[in-house]
């Protein structure tokens, strides 16, 4: 039975600059640091990729943890500069916020880009941002 998602994952192709992203500003906790040297076979088996290697890390913030990757072999592809949202795969994450107005000011302050302010649809007010690699989160604030 399945019955939940238990984390999200990103490849970037700078890790340190992504976990200071993902602490500094948007204020995860590290749970873990790990990876593998080239020639792990099982691990090779498991993500699909021959002579693989990896740093990893795994950050929490709650209940929700992101692992984020940075792949020494094999060469990673950049991501596509003209991906959007709507475009096929996953497309960003989404955390949950409190005082959403005074969260995107401070994050705008640390130079975070965003796509608009937020805004709101109905049930919640949201907005969406950029890390360091163009990874789209959403910001979403419930209305009582």
């Amino acid at each position: 039975m399945i019955y939940g998602i238990d984390h999200t994952a990103l490849s970037v192709p700078d890790l340190a600059a992504a976990v200071r992203f993902y602490r500094e500003v948007l204020g995860f906790e590290l749970e873990s640091e790990s990876g593998w040297p080239r020639g792990a076979k099982r691990v090779d088996a498991l993500v699909g990729l021959r002579d693989s290697a990896s740093k990893v890390v795994m950050l929490t913030l709650g209940a929700t943890r992101l692992e984020i990757f940075e792949y020494d072999s094999p060469e990673p592809s950049p991501r596509h500069p003209g991906l959007r949202v709507c475009d096929h795969g996953i497309t960003h994450i989404c955390l949950r916020v409190t005082e959403i107005e005074a969260e995107y000011a401070r994050l705008v302050d640390a130079g975070v880009r965003f796509n608009a302010a937020p805004v709101d649809v109905g049930t919640s007010i949201c907005v969406y941002g950029h890390d360091p690699f163009d990874n789209v989160f959403e910001l979403k604030q419930f209305k009582s």
